[in-house]
């Protein structure tokens, strides 16, 4: 038999102690002694750090400040037989989270994964509490529709323009079942008896969605060829940016009222989320000012010697290469816009920190700062985690960092 027509040899597959698990642990935990030794030495004070905890947690923290005083938490004072509005928008986020999620990409997917199970969480707890069951199995059906819509796939039934334009009407349609009509069956639910939960999300909300284009706005501003539009631009950026974020919520709150006719009173949750978003926009106009710095000029003058216009150019050619690229800088900066949303206590707000503290100050809840600020801290972890995770798969969906 001719080496050309030997049997060749079958593929053997690698070895475990190379690739896999068991390869992973011996080149970065266990490469060496030394490097053996401080990974014993860290997994042992972790394992310690976590009994304590667990013991904690389980045989000695007071969680009774949680589900008792759930519902604040939640939605702080809003009324409850009002709540059904709450269930309601989160309804038809639910839905249209679920026919997003089945048709588009990784982050609405990730996004939409997180708000199910946190519902479903949210729903374990409300169950234990005085919200009760009719509350608990209100999330869960939000959970079930959005998964059901998510693993069907019932979203290639719905054209693309009409799932947009559906989520385009869920912000005014949920602005009313939460702030309610007067003269109509929805009652008028004041923002002073919004709190806990629901005005952290809110304010965080409406401070990222209306300071991304007015950031943009200002970055390209801030570059323009029009001295008056450049001068205004920087200055508002350089002056905001040179203040801190209480600065701008105390003139928010005390100064901007003395500018305003007496018959003129602007509710202080409307405010905040100015003083948020006028303090976030400066921000972000410094990230995509550099995201656009970051674009080649030859670019700019292939598309000028085309002869196409300013806003083409920047529409088809330099907005969304810049915006690309930033997009690690900009979720950072939401992430603390998020955690910032604390400081509106000055206001007078509850939000779900300040809903802690008022609880805290309740006399049988004294002694339990622990349980209340780790619950608080819990609840900040998964909105952050679920920000930063869609940031990961928007960036993998874009090539950032990679073409």
């Amino acid at each position: 038999m001719t080496p050309s027509t030997a049997p060749s040899a079958p593929d053997l597959p690698p070895p475990i102690g190379i690739v896999g698990p068991i390869g992973w642990l011996r080149q970065n935990l266990f490469s060496s002694p030394a490097s053996s030794l401080v990974t014993l030495a860290l997994g042992a004070v972790l394992a310690l750090v976590a009994f304590e905890l667990g013991r904690w947690a389980w045989s000695e923290a007071r969680w009774g400040v949680v589900t008792a005083n759930f519902r604040l938490f939640l939605i702080g004072q809003y009324p409850l037989e009002a709540a059904w509005r709450l269930w309601l928008s989160l309804f038809v986020v639910s839905t249209l989270s679920g026919l997003s999620a089945g048709t588009a990409g990784g982050t609405i997917r990730t996004l939409a994964t997180w708000l199910a199970a946190g519902q479903a969480l949210l729903a374990g707890l409300a169950f234990l509490s005085e919200l009760g069951p009719v509350v608990s199995g209100a999330l869960l059906v939000n959970a079930v529709v959005l998964w059901l819509a998510f693993f069907l796939k019932l979203g290639r039934f719905v054209p693309r323009p009409a799932l947009t334009w559906a989520w385009l009407l869920s912000i005014p349609v949920s602005a009313v079942l939460l702030a309610g009509v007067g003269g109509t069956p929805l009652e008028p639910v004041s923002t002073n008896l919004w709190g806990g939960l629901l005005l952290t999300f809110l304010l965080a909300l409406v401070g990222i969605l209306l300071s991304f284009p007015f950031g943009v706005l200002l970055a390209l501003g801030r570059r323009s060829s029009l001295p008056a539009v450049r001068l205004l631009s920087t200055a508002y950026i350089e002056l905001i940016r040179a203040v801190p974020l209480v600065t701008v919520l105390f003139m928010a709150s005390i100064m901007l009222p003395l500018f305003l006719p007496g018959e003129i009173r602007i509710d202080r949750v409307v405010r905040a989320m100015g003083g948020i978003t006028l303090f976030s926009a400066a921000y972000v106009a410094e990230n995509v000012r550099g995201g656009l710095q970051a674009i080649p000029s030859g670019q700019i003058e292939a598309a000028q010697a085309l002869g196409l216009s300013t806003y083409r150019m920047n529409r088809h050619i330099v907005l969304p290469q810049a915006l690309r690229s930033v997009i690690p800088a900009n979720v950072g900066l939401f992430i603390s816009l998020l955690k910032d949303t604390t400081l509106v206590y000055i206001l007078g707000l509850l939000e779900i920190l300040g809903i802690g503290r008022a609880v805290l100050a309740q006399s049988q809840w004294f002694g339990a700062q622990m349980e209340v600020y780790a619950f608080v801290a819990a609840v900040f972890f998964v909105l952050c985690y679920t920000m930063s995770q869609a940031s990961y798969r928007l960036e993998e969906a874009l090539g950032v960092g990679q073409r």
